[in-house]
């Protein structure tokens, strides 16, 4: 597993040595210190599962907590559109909303 894939937080051994990922390129290691820890090093996560897959890195997200904001952003935005585009901010949603079928 490389830095990137991890959350800042997260603990991981490197070298023998036990860290915690404090930035994107940095770690904190229980002996105390910051180090540089480079992209191309391969990592043990520790106290954690490993993921079965994060593209790039990115945390899953919570369906139900994007499809309420998502909702939250639509009333908003036809509220504020004009009606001549309402048809097109509808055909939008339903695209939108269509990924997750």
């Amino acid at each position: 597993m490389k830095l990137q894939h991890l959350a800042i937080g997260d603990r991981f051994e490197y070298e023998g040595k036990i860290f915690v990922k404090t930035g994107p390129l940095t770690a904190s290691s229980d002996q105390g210190g910051q180090q540089i820890i480079p992209r191309y090093a391969v990592l043990k996560p520790l106290d954690q599962a490993q993921p079965e897959s994060r593209a790039g890195g990115r945390e899953r997200l919570n369906k139900a907590a994007v499809l309420a904001a998502f909702d939250r952003f639509y009333r908003t935005s036809e509220r504020l559109c004009d009606s001549t585009a309402h048809a097109e901010l509808a055909r939008a949603r339903s695209e939108f909303l269509g990924i997750f079928e």
